[in-house]
């Protein structure tokens, strides 16, 4: 399946850092974060990415290339302007999969993602959330997702708390590509505003529940948790 990275965010939370380094692009123990990623997949036999890039996107592309050292094989989409999470996938439309394994490109979750695309696949359903219990290992990140009984995402809030939201979106999803083609095209759009919202009142965004913590390098303080988790 084609693994798809949104790796065009400023990063204005890592300043002076992302000055003049991509987030993604940022170091860890030796490599770019976003190489950390990568390498995880290839070694799950996910070999085909697509790299979303954006500000300082030349960073990125200097480095992957066409991906042959990678042990991949590398493809680039790149916004002619902020454009949003969902905005930057409906810009790359013409180059996605009729299904694709979508990441954010600032957080890393160790688990075997042939599982959650194997359960994908099997719900039938247009999207799929990994989602992380807080409950078992605090992510640091404030819960924003509700299950419904029957494991579908009932709820998503972006930054406000209450006492149902039990899990916390882990930065792993499953789409299928016409998801987004009702989308208008360059347009800055927003996943948690826009497309979270319409699968879910549809019924058709599905959840992984993972018990293991991801990490994300959003701000200096995640960044150190995760360089001294690879260490």
């Amino acid at each position: 399946m084609q693994v798809v990275i949104l790796a065009g965010g400023l990063g204005t939370r890592l300043l002076p850092i992302t000055k003049c380094v991509p987030k993604p692009m940022v170091e860890v123990a030796g490599r770019p974060f976003l190489e950390h990623i990568v390498s995880h997949f290839v070694a799950q036999h996910f070999d085909r990415f697509l790299l979303l890039v954006g500000y300082l996107g030349e960073q990125v592309q200097d480095y992957f290339g066409d991906g042959v050292r990678f042990a991949a094989s590398v493809q680039y989409a790149r916004e002619p302007q902020p454009l949003g999470t969902a905005g930057a996938i409906r810009h790359a439309f013409g180059q996605l999969d009729p299904e694709f394994l979508l990441l954010y490109g600032d957080s890393y979750l160790p688990i075997d993602c042939r599982e959650v695309v194997r359960k994908y696949r099997e719900s039938k359903l247009r999207g799929l959330m990994v989602v992380c219990d807080n409950s078992l290992q605090d992510t640091g990140v404030v819960n924003n997702v509700a299950l419904s009984p029957n494991g579908t995402v009932a709820r998503y809030e972006k930054d406000r708390a209450t006492p149902d939201l039990r899990y916390v979106e882990a930065g792993v999803l499953c789409f299928r590509r016409d998801v987004f083609a009702g989308l208008p095209p360059s347009t800055a759009i927003s996943m948690e505003h826009v497309v979270y919202p319409q699968l879910i009142a549809a019924g058709q965004l599905g959840a992984f529940v993972t018990r293991q913590r991801f990490f994300d390098i959003g701000t200096p303080s995640r960044l150190e948790e995760f360089a001294a988790a690879t260490l």
